[in-house]
């Protein structure tokens, strides 16, 4: 099953938010998102990131997003999306991408994952953040 679709719904949704401005996080602390400290970057540029997540009660697809980045640059790269289950157990989830060859390159790296949802409202999707983690990592060669 492709992600594909499912994805760019979700970056659309993201730029609907830059235009809705309203739509809040849900602080509700059964809720969670972490980051394992040590990821993988291989020869050819892809990431591999991964982590838990808990949540509850959605009504719409859920998304474990990721993106990396690294220095004091502003510079971040999305790093896949993988679907989640809001069935409030603890569930691991792996992302992978793939950066340019000489844009990430082993050693520290900043890392921030969101658990968020894709909620129907009038007819689009909005985003419902559920929980988000920021978290300084290591890239192993891998």
């Amino acid at each position: 099953m492709s992600l594909r679709p499912a994805l760019s719904a979700a970056a659309g949704a993201v730029l609907l938010l830059l235009a809705a401005p309203t739509v809040t996080a849900t602080a509700d602390a059964s809720e969670s998102v972490t980051v394992d400290q040590v990821g993988s970057i291989a020869s050819d540029g892809t990431i591999t990131l991964s982590g838990t997540y808990r949540c509850l009660g959605n009504t719409g697809p859920v998304f474990v997003s990721s993106s990396v980045g690294q220095g004091s640059g502003k510079a971040r790269h999305g790093i896949g999306g993988t679907r989640a289950v809001c069935d409030g157990a603890e569930h691991a989830w792996k992302n992978t991408g793939k950066a340019g060859p000489t844009d990430l390159e082993p050693g520290a790296a900043h890392v921030e994952a969101t658990l968020m949802e894709l909620c129907p409202q009038g007819g689009l999707p909005l985003p419902r953040f559920h929980a988000a983690q920021e978290r300084d990592i290591t890239l192993t060669a891998g």
